[in-house]
């Protein structure tokens, strides 16, 4: 099979509709390969992306692969005649055969205990789809809710400010990925990702998530996609526990004994059991504060690690499209413009933005009561008329007080208790016009620029719920980003806070072989245990766990 990379595909020859791509994409390969396209057999895309480097010239760019009919010797013969015409850049045979990365095998012998795995978020997911294939008949425990009752009470939280602490856009099946666009690109490689990414459509994910370059899901599809995941799971012989979480662990030797699980009923009354275990996988998330200070009284390893925090900002979504598409804003093919910007300040900090949503929406991502903290998303179509994300500036270990390895989430909680005080209450969140905040007055009311923050905003200064060091941060790399994307500092864009749930302050230290090195038969992983950024480095990660426990079994 042939390999071409660099296709490129006008904008002029697509529609927005997939067979019409895909028949652009057989015709620019045939030319790319200077033959007839009924010459070609079985066209696949393996990549897609749009290049925008020159705004006024808009394509879009594909790597594909596709056989030629006749077979591997005029597949030889074809690649020889390019390269004898210099012809053959970006083209190469690669082996259909090739061996794809895959779950772990199943254990060969029996095992003492199941192994428990604390967290549904996609690192607990995968983790515990790669156990319960393995044979192992692993324990899922998440303290939220499933997906569809978990919507139910996210939009109960939006329309009256009801704040449930065990299930929320932080807390239930599917983490708070779920609620967040499902964004699946990541900076990291592995050959874990085709994998995962495959798993998602069997899950019933869109197909295109396969080629496109900067993939998602959307929020409103993600639901039944891990609720999929979910039946995988209990169809391989794992058991999946909703609305329980680990209250205690049995730790002596340096050795995991057993865990301790809260099980809360339909009436919700609360039930503790005691399981006797050797393994069980740490996949909470970063919002799980009572767990983290669980670990601290057991003595498990915690360290500090930088965070960031910040605001959301929001744009017109027409106008981020005109300043990365040009011309070609509003085509069917681009759909919504995304961006990533980042500003490295002469001060030695740095801002960044994260998470971004195009055609989003500002959510409310509380999980403690009386805290306020947002985060963004984005359905599938991504046709909301706001842009969104996260503007964020690094915390550093060094700028957190005394020694406790979870200072940062106590400072986490103090922003929260600010942004909340300075809402009003009822989880309204602070906000402020960019215009206004560069000029350190406080802002009384929109501009074209509404804020979609479900709970409503409150006009005013996000200065006081963060610390010097973020505002600071944040009001000086505004007008830098603005040079890599016009408008950036649009006076009348909208800045709501806080954003202080991007990433775990604190590390769970593991050893090489995956444990925690103070305690053998505790597996950090994810997001929360300070292991990945994102849904792919997380379910990669959880698999990863699943594989080592795997070998540790056959020693």
């Amino acid at each position: 099979m042939l390999e071409v990379t660099g296709v490129r595909v006008a904008l002029s020859e697509l529609d927005g509709t997939d067979k019409h791509e895909r028949s652009a994409c057989k015709r620019a390969l045939a030319k790319r390969l200077r033959v007839g396209a009924d010459e070609l057999a079985g066209v696949e895309r393996r990549r897609r992306s749009i290049d925008a480097r020159k705004r006024g010239s808009v394509h879009l760019t594909f790597t594909l692969r596709a056989g030629l009919v006749g077979g591997k010797a005029h597949e030889r013969d074809l690649l020889g005649r390019l390269a004898r015409a210099k012809a053959d850049r970006g083209v190469s045979l690669v082996d259909e055969d090739e061996k794809a990365f895959d779950f772990p095998a199943p254990v060969a012998r029996a095992v003492a205990t199941r192994p428990v795995v604390v967290g549904a978020g996609c690192a607990g997911l995968f983790c515990a789809l790669s156990l319960a294939r393995a044979g192992l008949a692993p324990l899922l425990v998440e303290r939220g809710d499933d997906a569809a009752r978990r919507a139910e009470v996210v939009g109960q939280h939006n329309r009256t400010g009801a704040l449930d602490v065990e299930s929320n856009i932080q807390f239930g099946v599917g983490g708070a990925g779920t609620f967040s666009d499902g964004k699946l690109q990541t900076g990291t490689r592995s050959p874990a990702h085709r994998l995962i990414l495959e798993t998602f459509v069997d899950a019933g994910a869109p197909c295109e998530i396969l080629w496109d370059a900067k993939p998602h899901i959307g929020s409103d599809v993600l639901p039944r996609v891990v609720d999929d995941l979910v039946r995988q799971i209990e169809a391989a012989g794992g058991e999946v526990r909703c609305r329980c979480r680990m209250v205690d662990l049995d730790v002596s030797g340096g050795r995991l004994r057993a865990v301790t699980l809260a099980q809360e009923d339909a009436g919700g009354c609360v039930r503790e059991e005691r399981v006797e275990t050797d393994c069980a996988v740490l996949a909470c998330g970063h919002s799980a504060r009572d767990v983290f200070e669980l670990l601290r009284d057991r003595r498990v390893a915690l360290e500090r690690k930088t965070f960031a925090m910040g605001v959301r900002i929001e744009h017109s979504q027409a106008a981020i499209d005109r300043a990365l598409w040009g011309p070609a804003a509003g085509s069917p093919v681009l759909g919504a413009a995304p961006y990533k910007l980042s500003c490295h300040l002469d001060s030695g900090r740095s801002a960044f933005s994260f998470c971004m949503c195009p055609g989003g929406y500002v959510v409310s991502a509380a999980s403690e009561v009386g805290g306020v903290c947002t985060n963004g998303m984005s359905l599938f179509g991504r046709d909301g008329a706001n842009a969104n994300a996260g503007l964020l500036a690094n915390v550093f270990p060094t700028d957190l007080p005394g020694d406790d390895p979870l200072a940062g989430i106590e400072l986490q909680r103090r922003c929260e208790r600010a942004a909340f005080a300075a809402g009003g209450g009822a989880y309204v969140a602070p906000a402020q016009l960019v215009g206004d905040f560069l000029q350190g007055v406080a802002s009384s009311a929109a501009g074209r620029v509404e804020p979609t923050y479900p709970r409503g905003v409150s006009w005013g200064a996000v200065d006081g719920c963060l610390p010097d060091y973020v505002s600071n941060t944040l009001r000086a790399a505004i007008p830098q980003m603005a040079h890599h994307l016009r408008g950036f500092d649009a006076a009348d864009a909208v800045l709501t806070g806080v954003e202080t749930r991007s990433s775990s302050p604190a590390r769970v230290t593991r050893g090489e072989d995956g444990q925690s090195v103070a305690t053998a038969g505790l597996w950090p992983v994810g997001e929360g245990a300070g292991y990945a950024g994102g849904i792919m480095s997380a379910a990669t990660d959880g698999i990863l766990c699943a594989e080592k426990i795997v070998e540790s079994l056959a020693r």
